[in-house]
């Protein structure tokens, strides 16, 4: 499976962005231009199906920017909660029940499922998180016991939002379903932690996600309207 770039000392057939010179401080002056290889269109193409089908209705755009024009259908006119439970449908609709159910028996969120984990996501997402790396991180299990190990997916600049330029996208659409699916029907804990200063991002399996409200990301300001305000964006707490 390609991705978008190489691990640490890895090679792979990927997708590579264009990388442009830094040219200002706001990581959104500086967009990240991709030339998708053809695996990486089939699984958005893929997505975007899943994602008309649970939205019911279609999209005219082509790509990645199908992607973002459909999470904006379903943010509009429904609550935090509401489009959670719209990405909980697609998310379900990638992974057979049986399979799900399956995997939550057989498998615990021990140190080596967290990691192959983290090592699969890091090859089978950068179409839609873009360039990533397994890094370690301390972890807190369920034991309460915290431990080093290599299970913490590090995003350099997040794909899905530097498109779509929206904290209430990322949290409601992303890191909130992403969080629940993979705890409560893969049996394994994530945690996603967006950095909205450079749009990167820590994915961490076998961490416990904690409440939102807990978190920087329930008052994170808008990043386009008001950009020097210090309001937490109204997508998020509504």
């Amino acid at each position: 499976m390609t991705s978008a770039q190489p691990l640490a000392n890895e090679s792979s057939e990927s997708t590579q962005p264009s990388a442009l010179p830094p040219q200002s401080r706001n990581p959104l002056d500086n967009k990240t231009e991709y030339q998708d290889n053809w695996i990486d269109r089939i699984f958005i193409a893929l997505f975007i199906r899943k994602m008309s089908h649970a939205l019911g209705e279609p999209t005219s755009q082509k790509g990645f920017a199908g992607v973002v024009d459909l999470s904006k259908r379903i943010m509009k006119g429904r609550s935090p909660a509401q489009q959670q439970a719209v990405v909980a449908k697609v998310l379900g609709s990638l992974v057979p029940a049986p399979v799900l159910w399956l995997i939550r028996t057989i498998f615990s969120p021990t140190r080596w499922v967290c990691e192959s984990n983290a090592w699969f996501a890091a090859r089978l997402f950068p179409w839609l998180i873009g360039p990533c790396e397994v890094v370690e991180a301390e972890v807190t299990g369920a034991d309460g016991e915290t431990r080093l190990q290599k299970s913490d997916v590090h995003i350099k600049k997040c794909r899905y939002l530097e498109e779509s330029r929206c904290v209430g996208l990322c949290v409601n659409l992303c890191k909130l379903p992403t969080q629940q699916f993979f705890t409560e029907k893969f049996g394994i804990p994530l945690t996603l932690t967006p950095n909205f200063e450079d749009l990167s991002c820590e994915m961490v399996f076998g961490q416990m996600p904690p409440a939102l409200e807990t978190e920087d990301a329930y008052n994170q300001p808008c990043l386009i309207a008001n950009a020097d305000s210090d309001v937490p964006c109204p997508k998020v707490q509504a």
